[in-house]
């Protein structure tokens, strides 16, 4: 089982201490942490990508901590930032970096990279002018989920197509099943070209407020509901990571100069499906009842995991180490979590800013309720 996936200068001349005031505002309504001047020093930040799900909330955060934060990327997607950031504009799929040529950064985040030509490109341009690279990757790039307890050593995904460097994001799109070891080359790449220098970032299922995907949130939005709900067995056990978690330790790990590679996913310790939706359950008024359905009978009625009931895989068999990999690593190198409570919260909150149509459009993910209401009517007979 692989999980699949994952300008406007605002403030300019402003004082420093306005800007900063304004990024602490702008965290604080986010639900950001807000510890500005708590970094040891001041970095010069290139975020390649930057307008998707996490990179908002790394940009918010490093400009909470005095950063100066650029960002790299097509101009696609453009967003309103607390204090002045510079954006540079380029295609990654056709080689063009021409506007990070003689630019020096402290350090390189790299969010969006799926394909491993788009690394060393990257690189022909960079190395030697940044001093830490930071890659974000995926857990699919474990060549298995079938053993607990494994850590950031374990056998990645072997790429068995003709050319790696010739996989361009468009033939991934018609493929997922490249994802996992296209990422495990561009890991490579990384650390081949800044080598000693490079972090690895692995997170799992990344949720919370900026979640377009509706995994996870699909709980949060069927247990406002209330009633009867359909869950999964309650005792397996479940792992993901807010997007604010991530970013922020992304911005700390820069900080710190922390190198290698790390599986970034929480809580620290052990979690269940009961517990996870029991938080979430919590969060919106306790308005849902759970009626478990076993495996078994998910199996036989041909509900899916994953994305017919988000989060969830089987906890034995060939996926019970997907949700029980360690990521020990990282807890101890300054991960950290908000609470279910919290994300569940945060995240409804964001929900309610969005456009009409799509608060009233279907999920992406989960179950739709006539197809529920059919599987709890068939556990009640």
């Amino acid at each position: 089982m692989r999980q699949v996936f994952l300008h406007r200068e605002q403030g300019a001349g402003l004082p420093r201490r306005d800007l900063l005031a304004a990024g602490l505002a702008a965290m604080a309504s986010a639900g950001l942490s807000t510890e500005a001047g708590a970094a040891p020093r001041p970095l010069n930040i290139l975020i390649l990508g930057g307008t998707g799900f996490t990179g908002p909330h790394q940009v918010r955060y490093a400009l909470s901590r005095g950063h100066k934060v650029t960002l790299f990327n097509r101009g696609r997607r453009p967003k309103e930032w607390p204090a002045a950031v510079e954006e540079l504009t380029g295609d990654r799929d056709v080689n063009n970096y021409e506007s990070l040529k003689g630019r020096q950064w402290d350090v390189c985040i790299d969010n969006p990279t799926s394909v491993p030509f788009w690394v060393r490109d990257a690189a022909a341009v960079l190395k030697g002018n940044v001093k830490h690279y930071i890659f974000i990757s995926t857990v699919s790039v474990y060549e298995s989920n079938g053993k607990p307890g494994e850590d950031e050593t374990g056998a990645r995904a072997v790429y068995k197509g003709a050319d790696a460097m010739k996989e361009t994001t468009a033939d991934l799109r018609k493929n997922m099943a490249l994802y996992g070891p296209l990422k495990a080359l561009s890991e490579d790449e990384a650390h081949k070209h800044f080598a000693g220098m490079t972090t690895v970032i692995r997170p799992g299922l990344i949720v919370g407020p900026g979640d377009e995907t509706d995994r996870f949130s699909y709980w949060p939005h069927r247990l406002q509901r209330g009633g009867k709900t359909l869950v999964p067995p309650l005792q397996d056990p479940v792992k993901f990571i807010d997007g604010r978690d991530i970013a922020e330790w992304a911005i700390r790990m820069a900080e710190q100069r922390t190198f290698g590679d790390f599986n970034a996913f929480g809580p620290a310790g052990e979690m269940s499906m009961g517990a996870m939706l029991k938080g979430i359950n919590e969060a919106v008024g306790n308005k849902a009842q759970f009626v478990e359905a076993s495996e078994k009978f998910l199996e036989e009625n041909k509900v899916g995991a994953w994305m017919d009931l988000p989060v969830w895989v089987p906890g034995g068999g060939e996926t019970a180490g997907f949700h029980r990999r360690s990521n020990a690593r990282a807890v101890k190198a300054g991960l950290t979590f908000r609470s279910v409570g919290q994300t569940t919260t945060d995240y409804l909150a964001w929900w309610a800013t969005l456009d009409e149509k799509r608060r009233n459009g279907p999920l992406r993910a989960g179950l739709k309720p006539e197809r529920e209401a059919e599987l709890l009517a068939k556990l009640g007979a």
